[in-house]
């Protein structure tokens, strides 16, 4: 026990040593790795060792803001491996090389953000936040739950709730404005991805919806994307969900959603927890990639909620955040100096987010509080041996008259001093172009997934044997008119009934575009017009088989015109009624709520049609006006098809009748 408490001293004396402002290094330069030969040594911040070289030397010049990166060889090693400074290989023939992006700088200045709640606008999620990040590093804010984490992420990239309200100042490149389309990129924490499509295939519909210009310079835009993201190896297999296929692990379904926004090459790029459902071996190579592809000139910025302790050293600078109050904004190796000052040195062996997190998670009392008489080996249950509140607003007060608060202040100064240029929109796709994209990627998608209109067409296949083989048989008479009108009502009834089994595949595809929608990659009327243009096709293979099958099991009159004529009214019927439930599922977004409208509607559908009762002789003023003006006039086609029919066998019936005579 002497030998550890020596250690632990020891430890602690070289750590306040190391983490001084005159002896303090780029975080770059450290991993947590022991040295060779020191087996029972702990692992620390300050073990790794002093390398000679560095691989990006990142300093700002006195006179601005400007980024200058020195690039010199370095040896091989472990740890520069996974800080991000291990040279790369020699590049074979016909390599792609990661293109250079111009990043920007990026400051927030006295950020506080409030949402409306119970009472108006006094929840404040973030409170006076001040920090930046700059090009070709990777900036995080980390924090507990519920911490204002992610809204901070959005009010910095100008994506908060119309009705949450921010106050403060955000400083792109040294100028006060908002980022504008194609500038940067957002990656949400949960993302739809489009299963039935190939890497490849997803990111060049994306590109597609995004980027002017012609379709062969966006082949290469897709492929620099899968090589920044180390996608490769996947770029010609299906994401995942089609069909019974086994789809892609989560690590790389989430380095596509980030490729999606890469398309764009984005200037900044902010991703919502990347590390979000990942295992330790998908965490380390999601943040190696983000690391090579911020060594491009890319400014990274993102949140996360815990990190390992070889991920954490592969962070440049963390925003450190409890109940929306700022605790820490600086360099990683620096956060540990500055809990060491406050009080809460992180002990050996222990990882420091954990550590952070465990001294700022409110939610760490109530585990205390229930096991307050327990204790372990190794003493108390607890390394922080004071209350939570008590410590977030120590280390709150010690920050805020640190030399670090002090340093931030001054580099905001300087970045804010002089304007930058300004970051240019590189234009967006026309609104025709979207829509024939999303058109042609719908047809492709509906064709791979059986659910979507293959099952469909055998439910219709299957409901149209049994109503053909109910009604079968009649005869060329006038007693069967009134039959035949029975059979076509409940065929166009029924049919269009049972359209509402497409609800739950339309709302994956509802749910793809609102995730365009928020990265303006899309638009509500582009969306409806190329979902409804995409099902004519299916639609109409699903009119002809059901209505030839229909046709003659029942026995309507002969002709080839006529049978036309009742294909396309069925047809149109379709159609219309898709348009409907298209509609319908876009405004609920819920299975059971639009399964319950369109059931519904479809109901006062069938009453209003004029099968049951002629529409004029309908009575009062209810059914007559609104109720059955609307039900007739969006259930039009449904009614005429079923007079014309009528017409049709009344004509039928009369020539049998006459030939009788």
């Amino acid at each position: 026990m002497e030998e550890i408490q020596s250690q632990s001293d020891n430890y602690r004396s070289s750590s306040s040593s190391a983490s001084s402002p005159a002896s303090r290094v780029p975080s770059s330069n450290f991993f947590y790795l022991r040295k060779p030969g020191s087996v029972r040594q702990p692992i620390s911040f300050e073990d790794s060792p002093e390398w000679e070289d560095t691989d990006n030397d990142v300093r700002v010049e006195e006179g601005g803001d400007s980024i200058n990166v020195a690039i010199t060889p370095t040896s091989p090693s472990l740890s520069k491996l996974n800080s991000g400074s291990l040279p790369s290989p020699p590049l074979p023939e016909r390599a792609v090389v990661a293109r250079k992006i111009a990043g920007a700088s990026v400051v927030w200045k006295d950020l506080t953000v409030t949402i409306k709640g119970k009472r108006k606008y006094s929840d404040k999620v973030v409170k006076s936040s001040s920090g930046y990040a700059l090009p070709g590093t990777m900036t995080v804010i980390m924090g507990p739950a519920k911490s204002g984490k992610s809204t901070l992420l959005r009010a910095i990239a100008g994506r908060l709730h119309h009705s949450d309200r921010m106050y403060g100042e955000i400083f792109v490149n040294g100028a006060k404005s908002r980022m504008r389309y194609g500038t940067y990129g957002f990656v949400e924490r949960e993302t739809t991805l489009i299963g039935s499509l190939t890497v490849r295939e997803y990111l060049y519909y994306s590109a597609l919806l995004q980027l002017p210009g012609f379709f062969c310079q966006k082949k290469s835009v897709v492929e620099d994307a899968i090589h920044a993201m180390s996608l490769s190896d996947y770029a010609n297999k299906l994401i995942g969900g089609h069909c019974y296929f086994k789809g892609l692990p989560s690590g790389e379904r989430r380095r596509i959603s980030i490729a999606r926004e890469l398309v764009m090459r984005p200037h900044v790029l902010f991703i919502d927890e990347p590390l979000y459902h990942l295992d330790s071996v998908s965490t380390l190579l999601m943040m190696v990639t983000l690391k090579k592809l911020a060594s491009t000139g890319c400014t990274l910025i993102f949140t996360i909620y815990q990190s390992s302790t070889e991920v954490f050293g592969l962070f440049d600078r963390i925003c450190l955040l409890s109940n929306g109050n700022t605790l820490f904004f600086g360099e990683t190796l620096a956060c540990l100096q500055h809990f060491s000052n406050a009080g809460f040195p992180c002990p050996i062996m222990q990882s420091p987010s954990d550590h952070f997190l465990r001294a700022i998670n409110t939610d760490f009392d109530r585990i205390i509080a229930m096991c307050k008489n327990w204790q372990d080996d190794h003493g108390d249950f607890s390394s922080v041996n004071m209350d939570t509140a008590v410590a977030i607003h120590t280390l709150e007060a010690t920050y805020k008259s640190s030399t670090d608060a002090a340093a931030v202040e001054t580099m905001i100064l300087r970045l804010t001093e002089r304007e930058g240029p300004l970051l240019k929109s590189k234009g967006k796709a026309g609104n025709a172009t979207r829509v024939a994209v999303l058109t042609w990627r719908s047809l492709l998608v509906m064709s791979r997934e059986w659910k979507y209109y293959w099952l469909r067409l055998i439910l219709y296949m299957l409901l149209t044997l049994c109503i053909g083989t109910v009604f079968s048989g009649l005869r060329h008479s006038l007693s069967s008119v009134v039959t035949r009108v029975a059979a076509i009502f409940v065929f166009v009834s029924f049919t269009s009934l049972l359209s509402i089994a497409g609800v739950p595949a339309l709302l994956k595809e509802i749910k793809i575009y609102a995730c365009e929608e928020s990265n303006m990659h899309s638009g509500a009327l582009v969306f409806l017009l190329g979902q409804l243009l995409s099902s004519i096709p299916f639609l109409f293979l699903i009119s002809i088989s059901s209505s030839l099958v229909f046709y003659f099991l029942v026995g309507l009159q002969d002709g080839f015109s006529f049978l036309m004529y009742f294909v396309l009214n069925f047809f149109v019927c379709l159609l219309v009624n898709e348009g409907l439930m298209l509609l319908i599922t876009s405004l609920w977004q819920h299975v059971f709520w639009s399964v319950l409208t369109m059931v519904f509607i479809h109901v006062i559908m069938m009453l209003s049609a004029g099968y049951f009762r002629i529409r004029s002789a309908l009575p009062g003023p209810v059914w007559t006006y609104p109720v059955s003006y609307i039900a007739f006039h969006t259930y039009s086609i449904q009614a005429s098809l079923l007079v014309i029919a009528f017409c049709c066998i009344l004509h039928m019936s009369s020539c049998v009748s006459f030939s009788t005579l």
